[in-house]
């Protein structure tokens, strides 16, 4: 079964969600919920789907970026996204740090808003305090794009959009992102939309 996700503009996506309990995190209908979430993710598809998303305002999400999801992105532009698969899994309740200093800027899209995109900037490597699916306490060091879905998923937490952060000058549909953006080099894409540093 497909959730519906909810579009840019729902009250739900700008609310604070509330955190849940160990009793809330392994009820049957979190559990069941975690997996319509997930069906939903990869059905769009997607590499992040948060519980707002699909109007639940609570803090809850679920990551995953398949292998398929990168065989036709050149593997220079892998190396300088930093992106590499990663495996499912469920964020409840997560905490940020930011590890270090360093960012960087690339352009992000959202279920929630969809058919756009836009260049977002991000710190580079991060901490995330959580708790998984079973409620036990875990840590995740991240870093590239890995470290971006993190805190693309964790401000739908918190009732922020990649709009929030987004260089205006450089908000595109997705048809226009794929034929004059994608995958060029961001500098070149500053310079060309006049975006000053």
């Amino acid at each position: 079964m497909k959730l519906k996700i909810v579009q840019a503009g729902h009250p739900v996506l700008r609310q604070t969600s509330r955190p849940l309990s160990a009793n809330e995190i392994k009820s049957a209908s979190t559990q069941q919920l975690i997996e319509l979430m997930r069906d939903t993710m990869r059905d769009a598809p997607g590499v992040g789907l948060a519980a707002p998303q699909i109007g639940l305002s609570i803090q809850l999400a679920v990551i995953e970026d398949r292998p398929e999801y990168l065989r036709d992105i050149p593997a220079d532009y892998l190396k300088a996204l930093e992106r590499s698969p990663v495996p499912f899994h469920v964020i409840i309740n997560p905490k940020v740090t930011v590890l270090e200093d360093s960012s960087a800027e690339f352009f992000e899209g959202c279920l929630s808003v969809m058919g756009f995109a836009a260049l977002v900037r991000r710190p580079i490597r991060i901490r995330v305090e959580y708790l998984d699916e079973q409620a036990k306490a875990l840590t995740i060091e991240a870093r590239g794009w890995y470290a971006r879905i993190l805190q693309h998923e964790i401000d739908h937490l918190n009732g922020r959009l990649y709009v929030d952060r987004m260089e205006p000058r450089s908000f595109s549909t997705g048809d226009n992102l794929s034929r004059f953006w994608q995958q060029e080099n961001i500098e070149q894409v500053r310079a060309e939309l006049k975006i000053k540093s």
